[in-house]
C-alpha cells in the first residue's frame, strides 16, 4: 500500500479506488448464471468492503492533512492532452466534503441492502461509478478535470432515479437531468473563455488572476446558473422535490448529503477567489434569494403530506442559510456555511433513512398515514427525534453550529438579512415538530400499524455513526474549524483584499 501511495499518489487512489469495486462486480457478472441469487449477495459485499476501503484511504487523508497550511496539499500534476492538465489537490475547504461523501456511501449500500432486489448489480455500480465522480469534483485543480467530474456525476445519478425510483421516476430523471445540464452548458462556456483569457486551466493560477470587473461579471454569472441551480437556490429549485421523491431512499441520502453541496463548494472555490468584484456586486442579490428561499420554503414545507417533499423543502431552506453565509465575506460566515453545509449533509441523510425504515415496511409516505409511532416503535422514535431536533438546530447538535455562525456572519454583513433569516429557525421548528408529533405521538389509530417493527440490527449499525456524528459535531466543532481555519482565513483575507475592505 506504502509502493501504491507514492507511485499514484494518495488523492487518485481515494478518487479511483471505487472503480476497483465496479471491476470487482463485472467480473462477477461475466461468471454468474443470469438471476443467480449468490451474484447479487456477492455484489452488495464487495460494494460494501470497496466503500469502507474508500472511507479508510479518506481518513487517512485527512490524518496526513496539515491543517496549519492554507494551500492545497497531495498535489498530483501531470500532462494530460492538448495541453490540458491532470491536476489533483485538497485543502481545509474541500479535503472534509471528500471525507462526508466516503463516510455516507457505505450508510447508503447498507440502506440499499434489502430495498433493492431488481437488477443489483447495475444498482451498486452506479453508486460505485458516482462515488468516483464526487469526490473526483471536490480534489480537481483543473478547469477541465473539475467540468469533467462535475457534468458525468450527473449520468449515474439520472439512472439511479430513473430505473430505481417511483412510478414517476422517468419524469424527475430528466427534470433533474435537463436542470442542472442548461445551466452547466453556461458555466462550460465561461471556462472556456477564462482558459483563453488567462491561457491555464489551472484552478489555484485562475484563483490568483485578476479578471476585469467586467469579464468579471458575466463569468460569475455562468457559473452562478450551475451552482444556483445545483444548491438549489429558490426559484431555480423546483427539480428537487420530484427528484427526492421518486428516487429510492439511498438515492435521496446521497443527493441531499454531497451532491446539493456542490453549489456551495462552487461558490467557495470559484465565485468568491476569482471573481470577488463580481460577488461583491451581487451579494444583494443573493441576500435576497437566500432570505425568500428561507422564509418560503420552510411554510410550503409546513403545508406538505408527503414525508420526503417536507425533508427535501427544508434542505432547500437550510442551503439559504449557506449562501448567506459564502456570501457574507467574514470568516464567521465562511465558516458556518461550510460548517452547515457537512452538518446538513449528516441530518438530511438521516432523516431520509428515517423515512425509508417506515416506507420499506408502510411502502407510503404519506404523514397522514402514521400515528402513535412511539408505542410501537420507541428506538424508532427516540432516533427520529434525535435527528428531528438537529433539523430544527437545538444546541448540542451539529445544525445548531451552522446556522449560528452563518446568521452571526450575515449580520456582520447586512442587519436586514439576518433578522428575515432568523425567522427560518422559528419556521423549521414549526414544520419539524409538527410532523415528529403526528407521527410518532398519539394514538395508534391505523389498524395497519399495529404489526410495525421497530429498527432491526442492520438498521441501529445504519444509524449509529449518524448520530455519533451529529452529536460529536455539536459538542465538538472544533473538529471541523481546526482543518479548515488556515484556509477559510486565507479565502477571506485574499477576498477582502481585492474587493478594497
Amino acid at each position: 500500500m506504502g509502493l501504491l501511495l507514492k507511485v499514484a499518489g494518495i488523492l487518485s487512489i481515494t478518487v479511483f479506488s471505487p472503480l476497483i469495486g465496479v471491476a470487482a462486480i463485472l467480473l462477477v457478472r461475466a461468471f454468474a448464471e443470469r438471476g443467480d441469487p449468490r451474484a447479487a449477495r456477492a455484489t452488495r459485499w464487495i460494494a460494501l468492503a470497496t466503500t469502507l476501503a474508500t472511507l479508510a484511504l479518506s481518513v487517512l487523508m485527512v490524518a496526513r492533512f496539515d491543517s496549519g497550511q492554507s494551500g492545497f496539499q497531495f498535489n498530483e500534476n501531470a500532462v494530460w492532452f492538448s495541453g490540458l492538465h491532470y491536476r489533483l489537490g485538497v485543502d481545509g475547504v474541500s479535503i472534509l466534503f471528500v471525507l462526508l461523501t466516503a463516510f455516507l456511501m457505505p450508510l447508503c449500500i447498507l440502506a440499499s441492502w434489502k430495498a433493492i432486489t431488481v437488477r443489483v448489480i447495475e444498482y451498486m455500480i452506479a453508486f460505485l461509478v458516482l462515488e468516483s465522480l464526487v469526490i473526483g469534483v471536490f480534489c480537481a485543480l483543473d478547469l477541465m478535470v473539475f467540468y469533467l467530474f462535475f457534468e458525468f456525476q450527473l449520468l449515474p445519478m439520472f439512472l439511479i432515479i430513473g430505473v430505481w425510483g417511483g412510478k414517476n421516476r422517468v419524469y424527475a430523471a430528466f427534470k433533474f437531468f435537463l436542470y442542472t445540464l442548461l445551466g452547466s452548458v453556461l458555466m462550460l462556456a465561461a471556462i472556456l473563455a477564462m482558459i483563453v483569457i488567462a491561457r491555464t486551466s489551472s484552478i489555484p493560477a485562475l484563483m490568483a488572476y485578476k479578471f476585469a470587473p467586467g469579464v468579471q461579471t458575466w463569468l460569475w454569472l455562468a457559473f452562478f446558473s450551475s451552482f444556483a441551480v445545483k444548491m438549489p437556490m429558490w426559484p431555480f429549485h423546483t427539480w428537487l422535490p420530484d427528484a427526492h421523491v421518486e428516487a429510492p431512499t439511498a438515492g435521496s441520502v446521497i443527493l441531499a448529503g454531497i451532491l446539493l453541496k456542490m453549489g456551495g463548494y462552487g461558490f467557495m472555490r470559484f465565485s468568491l477567489p476569482m471573481f470577488p468584484a463580481a460577488s461583491l456586486q451581487f451579494t444583494p442579490l443573493i441576500f435576497a434569494l437566500s432570505t425568500i428561499a428561507i422564509i418560503y420554503t420552510s411554510l410550503v414545507a409546513f403545508r406538505q403530506t408527503d414525508f420526503k417533499k417536507l425533508i427535501a423543502y427544508s434542505s432547500v431552506a437550510h442551503m439559504g442559510f449557506v449562501t448567506l453565509g459564502i456570501f457574507s465575506g467574514n470568516l464567521q460566515g465562511e465558516q458556518g456555511a461550510l460548517f452547515q453545509m457537512l452538518s446538513h449533509g449528516v441530518i438530511s441523510g438521516a432523516l431520509f433513512l428515517c423515512v425509508g425504515v417506515v416506507y420499506d415496511r408502510m411502502h407510503t409516505r404519506e404523514i397522514a398515514f402514521y400515528g402513535g409511532l412511539a408505542t410501537r416503535m420507541p428506538i424508532y422514535a427516540a432516533v427520529f427525534m434525535l435527528f428531528t431536533m438537529g433539523n430544527v438546530g437545538l444546541p448540542g447538535t451539529s445544525g445548531f453550529v451552522g446556522e449560528i455562525l452563518s446568521l452571526t456572519g450575515t449580520y456582520g454583513a447586512a442587519t436586514w438579512p439576518a433578522i428575515l433569516a432568523a425567522t427560518g429557525v422559528i419556521l423549521s421548528a414549526v414544520y419539524a415538530l409538527n410532523v415528529y408529533r403526528n407521527v410518532t405521538f398519539g394514538p395508534l389509530t391505523n389498524p395497519a400499524l399495529a404489526a410495525i417493527a421497530d429498527l432491526d440490527r442492520r438498521e441501529l449499525l445504519l444509524f449509529f455513526p449518524l448520530i455519533v456524528a451529529t452529536l460529536w459535531l455539536g459538542f465538538q466543532p472544533g473538529l471541523v474549524f481546526h482543518v479548515t481555519d488556515a484556509s477559510l482565513t486565507h479565502l477571506v483575507g485574499a477576498y477582502r483584499a481585492a474587493i478594497g475592505r
